[in-house]
């Protein structure tokens, strides 16, 4: 049994600072860089390169709404052919970075609000998953299993990755809950690390009124943002090789 494990990082930017990207990468296996849009910056953006490329942490494009004001996690209402060209922007600007440190991109995964409505938005996520084959159709495309960016990604002839969230809490869909609710972020590592070990080998998540729900897994995440996220990362790898999941970079053959 195997997992990839990920976090969203490189979303500091200017005079701002955000999460514990150098201590994360200790744990994980694969990074999701921001490009610009929901945050980052190009000095943060290379620095964060770096930093993967020496705890050989596989690296992706993290692309987001054009929105640093609402950190990405506001709904923005685009045609399918402005989300084509923002994504497809996003991920040529890590990948161009990346190859100047000598670097191959591994994957797209769409960020906050962007990622949540190609759940339901067939035509955002089609507009994504091309953008991605666009650009280099051996990428691996993230997103919530069973959703409209899986079926697309797969439409599109590109390998997807299964996402599941460690630290967030579902609904009876396989949803995720909006942060604008209480307990929507999980804070606790313990439970955070249970929830993981079970969502991993019994491939099901408890969703908030009870209901076992079923799931695919191929990458989980821990959010980079989310306070302590560094000790949530290095829990949760832990338990999870306790349990005798093997923690390796989903491009690894």
């Amino acid at each position: 049994m195997r997992i990839d494990l990920n976090a969203d990082v490189g979303e500091s930017f200017g005079a701002y600072s955000l999460g514990a990207d150098a201590a994360l990468m200790r744990s994980i296996t694969s990074a999701s860089i921001a490009a610009g849009f929901h945050a980052g910056d190009p000095s943060v953006l290379r620095r964060t390169i770096k930093l993967a490329k020496s705890h050989g942490v596989a690296i992706g494009a993290h692309p987001g709404f054009p929105d640093l004001v609402g950190f990405g996690r506001r709904e923005l209402h685009v045609t399918p052919a402005e989300a084509e060209d923002f994504v497809l922007y996003q991920i040529a600007a890590v990948a161009g970075m990346a190859a100047a440190e000598g670097v191959k991109l591994q994957h797209v995964k769409p960020h906050g609000a962007l990622f949540n409505m190609a759940v339901r938005d067939a035509a955002l996520a089609a507009a994504i998953a091309k953008a991605v084959a666009a650009f280099d159709p051996s990428l691996i495309l993230f997103g919530l299993p069973g959703s409209e960016i899986i079926g697309a990604g797969r439409a599109a002839g590109l390998r997807v990755g299964a996402e599941i969230f460690a630290d967030r809490a579902y609904e009876p869909d396989g949803s995720l809950t909006p942060r604008s609710r209480p307990g929507a972020v999980i804070h606790d590592a313990a439970e955070v690390a249970s929830r993981a070990v079970r969502m991993i080998t019994a491939r099901v998540v408890d969703a908030v009124d009870g209901t076992i729900v079923p799931l695919d897994a191929d990458t989980i995440c821990v959010h980079g943002d989310t306070p302590g996220a560094e000790q949530l990362a290095a829990g949760l790898r832990a338990r999870l090789e306790a349990a005798g999941v093997t923690v390796a970079a989903i491009g690894l053959p």
